[in-house]
């Protein structure tokens, strides 16, 4: 985003209102993501910062995704969340814990993590982030459900499957 003329900067360029309100679950994931980038609030440009307000349904999930430009912060406003990461190779070891109230668990930049709310009740997060566009790449989305599709013949031998259950999964996308 390129730089606004100091002369026509304005208050709203750096307001953004209604993190108060809870978003809606009720999609498979039983999860909202409101983020608010330097796309929503315009003075984050050249800042480095961003954050997110993150609502899960009980029992909702925060798919296994990578910020490749940011590491995340997050701290838990409301319910129970197992959070988690894979650290890079040759290990891949999973990294979790289980969070409350106020806990804070951080994921470093460009690493596999996940957030499942493992409560019968809502869960909120706040996720602050090290870039004012920290950029998301979903895992089953990137793989599976890109445009054009990666081929199934690809992702059979990666995944080590037959291709039909590559295109059971490609349909869920």
């Amino acid at each position: 985003m390129a730089c606004k003329n100091p002369k026509q900067i304005q208050a709203n360029d750096f307001y953004f209102g209604g993190l108060h309100i809870r978003g809606n679950t009720s999609n498979p994931y039983g999860l909202m993501v409101q983020p608010v980038t330097v796309a929503e609030l315009p003075g984050l440009n050249t800042l480095g910062i961003s954050m997110v307000r993150i609502d899960y349904a009980p029992w909702g999930i925060n798919p296994p995704h990578t910020h490749p430009r940011a590491t995340e912060i997050l701290t838990v406003l409301e319910g129970t969340l197992e959070v988690g990461f894979v650290t890079t190779t040759p290990e891949y070891r999973l990294i979790t814990k289980v969070l409350y109230k106020g806990d804070v668990f951080v994921f470093p930049v460009g690493l596999v993590h996940f957030q499942h709310n493992v409560g019968n009740k809502s869960a909120v997060a706040i996720g602050a982030l090290s870039s004012q566009n920290p950029g998301v790449i979903t895992m089953g989305n990137a793989v599976f459900g890109s445009n054009p599709r990666v081929s199934s013949e690809i992702l059979a031998k990666a995944f080590q499957v037959e291709m039909k259950v590559v295109d059971q999964i490609k349909a869920k996308f």
